[in-house]
């Protein structure tokens, strides 16, 4: 690094509506715009979602592809399954008046992951030519109580 350059450390937080669960959001170009917006040669960019029902992928944008992944958590980790953590009766941990039945997407969760680390190279993205980032809604209920899903966005370079 010569003289010129700095390494810089610049966060975002992204609001991503959602409707639905099982729902892939392809927020690349979001985040495309951002590393541009930095003006960032050379680095790394973290997406990270600030919810234990929401998760950050990377995966093809493919119709077909996108329905095997959804009947694919579905079979993992069922909505109509039994979880614990729906039990209202018994559990007194992080409780909430509006609290819904949602162990199915934490378990879902746990398979996807909370974040992302792309190589930032000539100011852009380094993705193999079919990855896009996805923010995956898991959980419906919650789709339905709040308007937007927080995505942490912190890039970081020369």
């Amino acid at each position: 690094m010569n003289g010129s350059e700095s390494f810089k450390i610049i966060p975002y937080t992204l609001e991503i509506p959602t409707s639905t669960a099982l729902e892939f959001i392809d927020i690349t170009d979001n985040i495309e715009i951002l590393i541009k917006d930095t003006k960032i040669s050379n680095g790394s960019v973290i997406v990270f979602s600030k919810h234990t029902t929401s998760a950050i992928v990377i995966q093809e944008d493919e119709p077909f592809l996108i329905q095997d992944f959804k009947s694919f958590l579905e079979n993992l980790a069922p909505a109509a399954g039994q979880y614990k953590h729906n039990d209202f009766e018994h559990r007194t941990v992080h409780m909430h008046d509006d609290e819904c039945p949602n162990g199915h997407s934490h378990c879902q969760q746990l398979l996807l992951g909370t974040s992302e680390t792309i190589p930032i190279i000539n100011g852009d993205m380094v993705l193999g030519k079919w990855q896009r980032i996805f923010m995956v809604e898991l959980d419906g209920l919650k789709a339905k109580q709040i308007d937007f899903r927080e995505v942490v966005v912190q890039i970081m370079g020369q």
